[in-house]
C-alpha cells in the first residue's frame, strides 16, 4: 500500500513538470530554428547577389545588405510588439483590417504618394522609405477571414450567399491590386482565401464554380494584355526569344545550370553579374542554385516545408483545443507562406509564369521581411496561446471536415 500511495503523487508531479515545461517554451522550436536559418541564408545570399548592381548604382557593394539588415532590424521590434498583442484583438478587428486595406490601396494612386517601380505602382513613399502595402493586405486578409468563418459558420457550409458574401471583399481588393498591376499578389490572396474558406466547410460544388470563374476571369486577364500573354508564351517557350521575352528565365535556367551538385562557390556568380535582371530580389532563388547548387536548393525547400508543417501542426493543435479563429490565422499563414515559396522557386526554376512575388524571408525587400516576420510572430503568438491556455478543451476525434464539439462551436478537420 505505501508503494502505491507514493507513486499517485510522482505521476501527478510529473504531469505538472511536462504541463509547466510546455508552458515555458514560448517559441515552437523547429518553426524558430527554421526561421532563423532562412532570413540568415537570405541575408547572406542577398549580400551576395547584390554586390555588383549595388556597387555600380551607389558606389557600395554591400548596400543593400546593410539595408537588409536596417529592415529586419525594424522587423524584429514590429515582431516583438505583435506578440504581445492577444489574438482576439485581430479577431474584433477583422472587418475595419479590410477598411484599412481598401483605404491602403487606394493611397498609391494618389500623386505624389504613389511611387512607380518598372511600370507598377505598388509602393507608397514616405521620405526614404518605400512601402508595398499588398503585403500588408495579404495579411489583413486572413485575419478578416479567419473571424468571418467563426462568426459565420452555419452560413458557410449552408448557404451560397454565406460562401459569396466575404469573397465579394476579396474581388474589390483584388481589382485594386489589378491597377497597380499586381497580378501576383491576387493570385496568393485568392488561393490562400480559398483555401482557408475549404477549410471552413464550404461545400465542394460552390468550389468547382468559383474555380471555373476565377479561371474564366484570370485567362480573360492574360489575353487582352500583351505583356501577360508575352510573359505567358515566354514562360512557355524562352528559348525562342532568349534575348527579349524569354531573357529573365534563360539566365535563371543558366544558373541553375552552372550550380550543378554543389555550385560554384559562395559569391562566385556569374549570372549576377547584370545577366540576371532582379537577382537580389525576385531571382535570388536563382543565385542559390548557382553559387550553392542543388545541395542549397534542397536545404532551402526543406526549410520552406518545416516553416510550413510547423504553422499547420500548431494550427491543429490550437483547433484541437478549440480555439478556432487562432487555428485558421495559423493554416492562413502556413498556406500563405507556401503558395508565395512555391510561386517564387517555380518561377525561377522555369514551371510557372515570371511574377512579381519575393521568395518569403529571404528576398531584398523591407515590406516583404516586414511582414513575413509579423506573420511567422503571429503564428508563434497561436502557439503560445494554446499552450498557456488554461480553458482550453481537449483534442477532439473528428470524422470528416467539420463537426460541432460539445459547446456548439465549429471545428474543421
Amino acid at each position: 500500500m505505501n508503494i502505491y500511495a507514493q507513486a499517485e503523487p510522482l505521476s501527478v508531479n510529473q504531469k505538472s513538470k511536462e504541463r509547466l515545461n510546455d508552458q515555458s517554451l514560448v517559441f515552437d522550436l523547429p518553426l524558430l530554428i527554421s526561421t532563423i536559418m532562412l532570413i540568415a541564408l537570405g541575408l547572406i545570399m542577398v549580400g551576395s547577389a547584390s554586390t555588383s548592381i549595388a556597387e555600380r548604382q551607389n558606389g557600395e557593394a554591400f548596400y543593400y545588405l546593410w539595408r537588409q539588415l536596417t529592415y529586419l532590424s525594424f522587423a524584429l521590434m514590429c515582431s516583438f510588439l505583435i506578440f504581445n498583442i492577444p489574438l482576439k484583438f485581430w479577431k474584433q478587428n477583422g472587418p475595419t483590417l479590410m477598411l484599412i486595406n481598401v483605404v491602403m490601396l487606394l493611397l498609391v494612386f494618389i500623386p505624389g504618394l504613389g511611387r512607380e517601380v518598372n511600370g507598377s505602382m505598388r509602393w507608397i513613399h514616405f521620405g526614404p522609405v518605400s512601402l508595398q502595402l499588398s503585403e500588408l493586405v495579404k495579411l489583413f486578409v486572413i485575419f478578416y477571414l479567419a473571424g468571418y468563418l467563426v462568426r459565420h459558420a452555419d452560413a458557410v457550409q449552408n448557404s451560397a450567399g454565406g460562401f459569396l458574401r466575404p469573397l465579394i471583399l476579396l474581388v474589390v481588393l483584388a481589382m485594386l491590386l489589378l491597377l497597380q498591376p499586381d497580378f501576383g499578389a491576387v493570385a496568393v490572396m485568392l488561393m490562400t482565401a480559398m483555401v482557408m474558406m475549404w477549410l471552413g466547410g464550404a461545400r465542394l460544388i460552390q468550389f468547382l464554380l468559383l474555380m471555373l470563374v476565377f479561371v474564366a476571369a484570370l485567362s480573360m486577364l492574360v489575353f487582352i494584355s500583351p505583356y501577360r500573354m508575352e510573359r505567358l508564351t515566354g514562360f512557355m517557350n524562352p528559348w525562342a526569344d532568349p534575348f527579349d521575352s524569354g531573357f529573365q528565365l534563360t539566365q535563371a535556367l543558366i544558373a541553375f545550370g552552372r550550380g550543378e551538385w554543389f555550385g560554384v562557390g559562395l559569391g562566385a556568380s556569374v549570372q549576377k553579374l547584370f545577366y540576371l535582371p532582379e537577382a537580389h530580389t525576385d531571382f535570388l532563388f536563382a543565385v542559390i542554385a548557382e553559387e550553392l547548387g542543388l545541395l542549397g536548393v534542397l536545404l532551402i525547400i526543406g526549410l520552406f516545408i518545416v516553416v510550413i508543417m510547423r504553422c499547420l501542426k500548431i494550427a491543429r493543435k490550437s483547433e484541437g483545443q478549440g480555439n478556432i479563429f487562432n487555428a485558421y490565422v495559423a493554416y492562413g499563414i502556413g498556406v500563405w507562406i507556401g503558395l508565395q515559396a512555391f510561386i517564387n522557386i517555380g518561377v525561377n526554376m522555369g514551371v510557372l509564369p515570371t511574377k512579381g512575388l519575393t521568395l518569403p524571408l529571404m528576398s531584398y525587400g523591407g515590406s516583404s521581411l516586414l511582414v513575413m516576420c509579423m506573420a511567422i510572430t503571429i503564428v508563434f503568438r497561436v502557439d503560445y496561446e494554446t499552450r498557456t491556455d488554461k480553458n482550453s478543451t481537449q483534442p477532439i476525434r473528428k470524422q470528416g471536415r467539420v463537426r460541432k464539439s460539445n459547446n456548439n462551436s465549429k471545428v474543421h478537420a
